[in-house]
């Protein structure tokens, strides 16, 4: 080969030592290549084979028992599914899954391929607020949950019942003063003088004893509603009548005060609030039901109302009701009106006499840091998730400590900042016109962002002290496991 043929030729290629070839592969697929589990649970989990049938039965009746009380006595969707499985794994059932509805709660158990599964539905036929019953409940939990103080499956369906088959803590009627103190404080917040204080306070009592007598008679909640609001706006109109009779009663010169405070008392802006916090857990079936629930219950308002005026206008009494309640609310008048609708929200969920002065204090703060907060901020909502937060802090760390329930506390929070009154608005706005759809549309906005920023900040509130203080590997596995939405 010449000289001129070989610089023409290509330098030979220089190869790769098999070794450094495979080194490098080998970093290659460990930096790529997943060895971990997968983030999301899959349906494949463990199966009970070794679990004994009347075991099996004997825990998913418990379980079955325990979250139908949860739901039944105000606790969200979330809780209740994250305690019944906590429940299940301490009695040895590792592979329940649980279905949650607005009506129903299902508990399965795949036992794997040589022994049947087994699945029983519970329907909740009662959903109430009784944070009392609620507590022992909680109680209860934490004994089974307990190495030290763990109990059996019997004993602890006999203990459960046991809660259920106790008397409230005091008379329906301290209840229904309840009710009164939360349409006083919705009246005391918009400086509302002290007779229109009494009055709405009054107009509560005589709707809350209607709303009973109904009740028991099994009468549908719409017309319950619907009577309600009609017994509310009867007070006002007679209010109307003694003006316009001459007979002027001090401090009684805005009677639609009675009327709104009333509404918003009625008015299901606590449903909205629940409905939004089970929307951000990811149960949007039980959202849809709640969210419903508020929209039929409403329109009950709506109807009550709207007949009452037109009875009252066709027998001369003047009666204008609109959407205002007067002067805006300062600083001072809205602690004062929400320590006073905290202690009412704690008298009408049954909490204990002696934890209803830290409902009033835990409203009133709440209330304070909104009201710091809104000035600098203008879109709705935001200042409403910034005093969630301070909320779902309150409430965790007086659960930690006291075992007062997160849901009751929480929600005395920012039972003084719940969307009654933008509700209100907007369905008020609608009756006048079957044209003021557009004029009503920025008012139920206004309620739907004020309802998800109050849950999302309460849920943000909450897991972030749970992310301080920490939880147990039992209840860690079962927050996960409540990721499989339904």
């Amino acid at each position: 080969m010449s000289e001129e043929e070989s610089r023409r030729q290509p330098p030979p290629r220089q190869r790769v030592h098999p070794r450094v070839s495979r080194s490098l592969g080998d970093f290659a697929g460990r930096f790529v290549r997943s060895f971990g589990t997968p983030t999301h649970i899959f349906g494949v989990g463990a199966t009970d084979d070794e679990v004994t049938q009347r075991h099996a039965r004997a825990v998913i009746d418990l379980c079955l028992r325990l979250g139908e009380a949860m739901l039944a006595t105000g606790a969200s969707a979330a809780d209740a599914v994250a305690t019944v499985l906590r429940i299940s794994r301490m009695y040895g059932v590792k592979g329940m899954h649980i279905d949650v509805t607005f009506t129903s709660i299902i508990v399965s158990i795949h036992r794997g391929l040589d022994e049947e599964p087994l699945t029983v539905l519970r329907v909740v036929k009662i959903r109430t607020t009784d944070y009392t019953r609620l507590q022992n409940v909680y109680r209860l939990i934490d004994e089974i949950v307990d190495d030290e103080t763990h109990i059996e499956v019997d004993e602890a369906r006999e203990r459960l019942n046991e809660i259920m088959r106790r008397p409230r803590p005091y008379q329906r009627w301290i209840s229904a003063l309840g009710s009164a103190a939360l349409a006083s404080g919705v009246a005391l917040m918009f400086n509302a003088s002290f007779i229109l204080v009494i009055l709405a306070g009054v107009a509560a009592l005589l709707s809350e004893a209607l709303i009973r007598k109904l009740t028991k008679w099994d009468v549908s909640p719409f017309f319950i509603q619907m009577a309600a609001a009609a017994v509310i706006t009867l007070v006002a109109s007679v209010m109307f009548w003694l003006r316009f009779q001459g007979i002027d009663i001090p401090g009684s010169n805005r009677p639609t005060v009675i009327v709104i405070s009333g509404i918003v008392m009625l008015l299901s802006g606590i449903g909205l609030t629940t409905a939004a916090r089970d929307l951000i857990d990811g149960y949007y079936v039980t959202a849809s039901a709640r969210g419903l629930e508020v929209l039929v219950l409403t329109l009950g308002l709506a109807v009550g109302i709207s007949v009452t005026l037109a009875l009252a206008i066709r027998l001369g009494i003047p009666v204008t009701v609109g959407t205002s309640l007067g002067r805006d609310v300062t600083f001072v008048s809205g602690v004062i009106g929400s320590a006073v609708i905290g202690l009412g929200f704690a008298l009408n969920s049954y909490v204990r006499l002696r934890l209803a002065p830290l409902f009033v204090v835990v409203a009133a703060i709440v209330y304070a840091v909104f009201a710091a907060v809104q000035p600098l901020i203008s879109q709705p909502g935001i200042a409403h998730a910034v005093a969630g937060v301070a909320a779902g802090m309150i409430s965790y760390l007086t659960y930690r400590w006291l075992k007062i329930p997160e849901a009751a506390m929480g929600m005395a929070g920012i039972i003084g900042l719940i969307p009654g009154l933008p509700v209100y608005r907007a369905l008020f706005t609608m009756m006048e016109t079957e044209y003021a759809v557009n004029k009503a549309l920025p008012f139920m906005v206004v309620a739907v962002a004020t309802g998800l920023g109050l849950a999302a900040g309460t849920a943000i509130g909450s897991f972030l002290m749970r992310k301080f203080f920490g939880l147990d590997r039992a209840a860690l596995v079962a927050s996960r496991r409540t990721s499989t939405r339904r």
